[in-house]
């Protein structure tokens, strides 16, 4: 969420960062201009009325003091009660305009749930992910001297990727792994987290993967985003299916205040994570790159606010690294302003090579939400040698999507005999230098 004050003092750079996102600021804004006018009239009244009972207070009080020691004249006694009238009166109208001056700052509040983070200055202007900025690539695509295969049709020939039993347990975008593949799709977990807790310092975490609203609410899930996530019914209220472990670990410091001294706080989880794809219909129906269910490796940052964005690129090269160390190719970009997520202020995307479509694919996603989250799901810091908590910044990518390097595995080490080889570093977690056909799922 964006600061209250800072929309209020500067609404016409707001509305032209809006626009920079392909936005209509009115749309999103809403009755910005007149709630704002609104509440400004309700403060005027209310504290003019504040200042006339605190004008009025103390001749009141004199002339009681007087009544008790001799007496008041038979003027002085209108002139009491004339002004304890008034001082009623100014009383209701304070009750009734701190009410309203309430009701304003909610309705403003509830404005502001649906205004997307404004993205920062470096984010490159556009239209749509046409205008993405290529920011470097690394390795080179692998060379075939065959017609290289997509995955779902490797998949299924080495008996290790079953997308039609997957449909009859769950429907259309699951699927099953079988000897192999499952144990690929593990050791990728495994060498991933392994990676991130042993050379890059984060805290491995394993969070729920049910978690209330007021966590979705938090990272920006909620209200917006409702129809992408899956519900689940819990008694009186609700639950819902994580859709990235950045929901669960962000909010763990929900409401709570950090020591400035121990940022930056990075953690890292490996989860489940649960999308409906609302939207999605007839996108990426083949194979598993768009799925109902898919495993993911999160990496999530509490940063100070004059560091965020040397943690961005931190965090990014971290991501990186899982793909360098598998020896696949791929390429970082920047995305534009029309391009951006909800919450995010500045984002890159990691996109891989994949040889058997013919492109790059999105697999990981890193991004900086400046205080955005922080001040929705309420995470403080207290500064050193300071006083007054501040909005602590929270970062968050990908690291990586497990699913989708399976995928990248899978078409990139892919031989014409049909078999697959395992990257070096994946070995000691898979226990096999190639990946050849499967009998079990028959």
């Amino acid at each position: 969420m964006l600061d209250l004050n800072f929309v209020r003092n500067n609404l016409a750079l707001v509305e032209e960062k809006l626009r920079l996102r392909g936005m209509d600021p009115a749309a999103v804004l809403g009755d910005f201009r007149a709630l704002d006018h609104e509440r400004r009239s309700f403060i005027t009244t209310l504290e003019t009325a504040q200042r006339r009972r605190n004008e009025l207070s103390p001749k009141i009080g004199a002339l009681k003091q007087a009544e008790k020691k001799g007496g008041l004249t038979p003027e002085e006694q209108m002139e009491l009660a004339a002004l304890s009238e008034e001082v009623a009166k100014q009383k209701a109208i304070i009750e009734d305009y701190e009410q309203r001056v309430a009701q304003a700052e909610e309705k403003f509040k509830a404005s502001l749930k649906g205004v997307p983070n404004l993205p920062h200055e470096s984010v490159p202007v556009g239209k749509s992910s046409e205008d993405n900025v290529e920011v470097r690539r690394w390795g080179a695509p692998p060379e075939f001297d065959f017609p290289p295969k997509p995955h779902w049709e490797l998949g299924e020939q080495l008996g290790v990727l079953d997308l039609e039993r997957g449909a009859k347990l769950s429907g259309a975008r699951f699927a099953v792994y079988w000897d192999l593949g499952a144990k690929l799709e593990r050791a990728l977990a495994n060498f991933m987290l392994d990676l991130h807790t042993n050379e890059h310092g984060y805290t491995e975490v394993l969070p729920p993967y049910l978690v209330n609203s007021e966590s979705m609410y938090g990272t920006g899930q909620l209200p917006k985003f409702s129809a992408d996530l899956f519900r689940v019914p819990h008694g009186e209220k609700e639950l819902w299916l994580i859709p990235t472990a950045e929901v669960p670990v962000t909010n763990l410091y929900r409401d709570e205040t950090l020591d400035g001294a121990r940022l930056p706080v990075s953690l890292t989880a490996y989860t489940p994570c649960f999308r409906s794809e609302a939207g999605s219909y007839g996108k990426d129906v083949r194979g598993i790159i768009r799925q109902h269910q898919f495993q993911k490796v999160e990496l999530v940052k509490f940063a100070h606010p004059d560091r965020s964005y040397d943690e961005l690129e931190k965090l990014t090269h971290h991501a990186e690294t899982v793909l360098q160390k598998l020896g696949l190719h791929y390429r970082v970009v920047t995305l534009c302003t029309a391009d951006m997520g909800f919450s995010s202020a500045k984002t890159y995307d990691i996109e891989v090579w994949l040889p058997g479509q013919g492109l790059f694919r999105e697999i990981s996603s890193c991004s900086n939400f400046e205080s955005f989250q922080a001040r929705r799901a309420n995470i403080r810091f207290k500064p050193e040698g300071k006083g007054k908590p501040e909005f602590v910044h929270t970062l968050n990518g990908s690291g990586l999507a497990v699913g989708r390097t399976w995928v990248a595995i899978v078409e990139n080490y892919q031989q014409a005999d049909g078999s697959v080889v395992v990257p070096d570093a994946l070995r000691p977690y898979v226990g096999a230098e190639r990946i050849r056909k499967s009998a079990v799922s028959r």
